[in-house]
């Protein structure tokens, strides 16, 4: 199943209930946000290792009888196929693959579809309804309001790189309400 990038990102209590992550795309800073809150939540309902490993191709889990749980760092998607999944399903714990696009993604995205055990995330640059919802989440987080001419600013002005977005509206709410004017913002 596919889901949308912020839909992790911008959720208190995402809760990870697949088996399978595919991350991919060319904004490797909202790969590595969506990689992170998946960690994150998992790690808040699951005693869980972190275990990084390069691909899948020969993969054996030497797991222990009264072993914590693992989640698998998959960095390269070499050797991954519905088989592959098929056999990696009965492990204790989840796997997580991230891989910046390339021509064989392709391939390796349809495998991920088509299992109902995992989720595909696609991570592109921000486009404008992206930057909306991030925007919108932050001013309703810390229960700001700000002027319109202001909020229009940030959204065509600021980066369209998640992390750099991201950045720029922590700086902007470290300011103090009344300090907040387009001025002020256009400074940071």
């Amino acid at each position: 199943m596919r889901l949308e990038p912020l839909s992790v990102v911008l959720t208190e209590n995402f809760t990870p209930n697949k088996k399978f992550y595919f991350i991919s795309g060319n904004e490797v800073t909202l790969m590595e946000k969506v990689k992170n809150n998946i960690v994150d939540n998992y790690l808040k309902i699951e005693k869980a290792s972190l275990k990084h490993i390069d691909n899948v191709d020969n993969f054996v889990d030497n797991a222990g009888l009264f072993e914590d749980k693992k989640i698998f760092l998959v960095n390269n998607c070499k050797g991954v196929e519905e088989e592959t999944l098929i056999k990696l399903r009965n492990t204790d714990g989840i796997f997580i693959f991230s891989q910046e696009n390339t021509p064989k993604t392709k391939k390796i995205k349809s495998v991920f579809l088509k299992n109902t055990d995992s989720y595909l995330f696609d991570c592109y640059e921000l486009d404008r309804s992206s930057k909306i919802k991030i925007l919108n989440y932050f001013l309703k987080q810390f229960g700001l309001n700000i002027e319109e001419d202001i909020y229009w600013f940030l959204i065509e002005k600021l980066e369209n790189k998640y992390v750099f977005f991201e950045n720029s509206l922590k700086k902007i709410l470290k300011l103090d309400q009344k300090e907040i004017n387009l001025d002020n913002v256009k400074r940071l």
